[in-house]
């Protein structure tokens, strides 16, 4: 209960401080209109999560297709960049992926429902701060866990770079390796 608490405390503070971190953090010179944004949008879902399938070798030894079997994400736009686009946005809510190997037809139902902040930022990279299972690929020197499919389950967070280089920084929690539960 304890473990689950300071981890909370955390997930709770990483959260907090980039809802309220000013648009304006790296200039001190921004005037008070310039990080001022919107209110925070009503809770609405989230586009569909969409199918993914790679070639044996890209992420597994295998090919694997993957879909979700049950989508129900919701978000909330928190924050807006200038011309409109989102830049920061909530997700939560129930998402399952069926990861499948094509060759033999092994699958995996993986609990993809985590919840996360995510901030998209205009050179089209993003950081996520997630509590909760989300299911990513990694590629081959794509970033600092071995290529593969993996659940990340915990608290964590996801720098991804405009060129999809994904940097996880797991505060606490851990991984699953996919194509390890549908490699048979």
């Amino acid at each position: 209960m304890r473990r689950t608490f300071v981890t909370l405390t955390v997930l709770a503070a990483l959260l907090g401080a980039a809802a309220t971190a000013p648009a304006s953090a790296a200039d001190p010179t921004a005037t008070a209109a310039e990080t001022m944004t919107e209110a925070p949008s009503a809770w609405e879902p989230a586009p569909p999560t969409p199918p993914f399938d790679y070639p044996a070798g890209a992420r597994c030894d295998f090919p694997v297709h993957a879909e979700a079997i049950l989508d129900e994400v919701v978000q909330r736009v928190l924050e807006t960049h200038p011309d409109g686009s989102p830049k920061r946005v909530a997700y939560k809510g129930p998402l399952v992926m069926r990861v499948t190997n094509t060759d033999t037809g092994a699958h995996f139902d993986a609990d993809a429902g985590g919840s996360a902040v995510v901030e998209y930022r205009l050179d089209g990279s993003q950081r996520w701060l997630a509590l909760g299972p989300v299911l990513t690929t990694f590629r081959t020197n794509g970033g600092n866990v071995p290529r593969g499919v993996y659940t990340i389950d915990g608290v964590y967070i996801l720098d991804i770079t405009a060129d999809r280089t994904k940097t996880l920084t797991m505060l606490h929690g851990r991984t699953d390796d996919i194509c390890a539960r549908v490699a048979r």
